[in-house]
């Protein structure tokens, strides 16, 4: 990571990894349709009403930061992005899911349905126009990903993951997600449990939430013919 000068106005474009494997594929895939802009790197809490200079140096502090160049990771950027809210607006939208944490043993399958609450200054719960974006921080884990509803096209599921060397995020859009861990122990080694997030994005309001999934193994107790008891993992 790097500083820009702030001496000129600098346009610093990269892809993230996921940008990056999109290209690789080289099958249509890579389409760039819309931007956002976010202020992550800005410290609001610097904005100083009391300033010695008077009120039009309030915001000094905050102009003379350095700016953080584009980094190739889509977990660590845009978290904060900028969105348009209706004139008069009084309460942000808040992006919620039906579960706080998924747990899943191998093979299991999980649904999630977000939600916003505030959405257009309301006090209940809506589901947005065009959806969400939910992406799975490794697709390692899951041997489905499936997105339907609003947003939904036709890249809308992920059945089989041939990466399984490097942990690779997936994202979805749609407006109800269902997630299968995988059916095998080869990616677990010594640990009996595995660990990853799932971030869902309103389309519409911009609003975020990340919800943990934890993968565990499934050990059984079995008994053979002659009576003797074992246990497998499935």
């Amino acid at each position: 990571m790097g500083y820009l000068d702030k001496t000129s106005i600098t346009v610093d474009a990269i892809l993230t990894k996921r940008g990056r494997e999109l290209l690789a594929r080289n099958d249509g895939s890579f389409n760039i349709t819309q931007f956002a802009l976010g202020d992550d790197e800005i410290d609001y809490s610097l904005f100083n009403e009391s300033h010695p200079n008077g009120t039009q140096y309030s915001a000094e502090a905050i102009e003379n930061m350095p700016l953080i160049e584009a980094i190739p990771d889509e977990g660590n950027i845009m978290i904060h992005r900028l969105i348009t809210l209706n004139s008069g607006t009084s309460k942000l939208p808040i992006v919620t899911a039906n579960v706080s944490k998924i747990t899943l043993t191998i093979g299991a399958t999980a649904q999630v349905n977000p939600n916003t609450l505030n959405f257009l200054d309301s006090n209940s719960t809506a589901i947005e126009p065009s959806g969400y974006t939910a992406t799975i921080a490794d697709r390692r884990l899951l041997s489905n990903f499936v997105s339907k509803g609003a947003g939904a096209g036709s890249q809308n599921a992920l059945t089989v993951n041939p990466y399984v060397g490097t942990a690779v995020s997936e994202a979805l859009r749609g407006s109800v997600f269902s997630l299968t861990a995988i059916n095998s122990t080869s990616l677990f080694g010594s640990n009996a449990k595995l660990t990853t997030t799932i971030t869902i994005e309103g389309i519409n309001s911009g609003a975020r939430t990340t919800v943990p999934v934890e993968i565990s193994k499934e050990v059984i107790a079995t008994r053979g013919t002659q009576g003797e008891t074992g246990i497998f993992l499935k």
